[in-house]
């Protein structure tokens, strides 16, 4: 009568869970999975990955842009920054981007740079001059961005179809390697200040959870074979001890990790 106290409590219900599996094994299987395992590393919101600073805002966005593009494996990808005012202002007078072509591999060090993209054929990628205060928030925002025209080049449809789309950019983004900085900025709110006193004026609209992204980050670690000091020194502290408990869960989850790592393997 007492077995049902002793079973571990899930952290996140098992559909859940097994669809972050499920989307993980799409984007391997969509995207390469030699650059994922071969290529992507854990990017931090750190001088280490983001050194330079630059005197004006759009410099500094352009800067952390190429740093992100590269860290996704898309450096060659053409893309445009705007300011998100922009957008909102003259929507009507800002091209839709065309379909999106890549010569040669979608991602990695390989990729070919194109000499010439006209700029109706340039991908935006919209910031706001503001939010740079924050630079997780912008990372995490050039990150989802990257990872949504990513995910348009998908040969098949992602699991849960097209509805879940925000959700699948977010996982995706995950899977690109910028994990922590999703997860930190996950919960970001907009405060607004007085003249005489300040706060937080930056946001970044999530889908999935910051729970979600977590435990998105620890499969990721898992598959990478990152090691958990690594991971926790970068996350916010209310996130660490979620970290620390899904990556014991995701490593006790030997066959879905195995049928993930099979894909290294070319022949799978």
């Amino acid at each position: 009568m007492f077995s049902r106290f002793l079973k571990p409590v899930r952290l996140l219900d098992e559909t859940s869970v097994q669809w972050m599996f499920d989307t993980f094994a799409w984007a391997l299987r969509n995207f390469d999975a030699g650059v994922f395992f071969d290529e992507t590393i854990l990017v931090t919101p750190s001088n280490e990955h983001f050194p330079g600073r630059e005197s004006s805002a759009e410099g500094m966005a352009n800067l952390i842009l190429d740093k992100v593009k590269g860290y996704a494996g898309m450096q060659h990808w053409t893309c445009r920054l705007v300011d998100a005012h922009l957008i909102d202002e003259n929507v009507a007078q800002i091209p839709a981007p065309a379909r999106i072509q890549i010569d040669g591999p979608v991602r990695g060090a390989s990729g070919v740079i194109a000499t010439s993209v006209a700029e109706s054929q340039q991908l935006i990628v919209s910031y706001l001059p503001g939010s740079l205060q924050d630079p997780e928030v912008v990372i995490a925002n050039f990150a989802h961005t990257l990872a949504h025209y990513l995910g348009t080049t998908a040969r098949e449809a992602p699991p849960g179809g097209e509805e879940n789309w925000p959700h699948v950019t977010e996982l995706l983004a995950v899977f690109m390697g910028f994990g922590v900085m999703m997860a930190d900025s996950a919960n970001t709110t907009k405060i607004r200040s007085c003249s005489s006193c300040s706060g937080p004026a930056v946001e970044r609209e999530n889908f999935l959870s910051q729970y979600d992204i977590t435990y998105a980050l620890a499969i990721f670690c898992c598959l990478k074979g990152i090691p958990t000091g690594q991971v926790v020194s970068q996350l916010k502290s209310s996130l660490r001890p979620f970290f620390k408990k899904a990556v014991k869960e995701v490593g006790g989850r030997k066959t879905q990790l195995q049928d993930l790592q099979e894909f290294r393997n070319p022949s799978h």
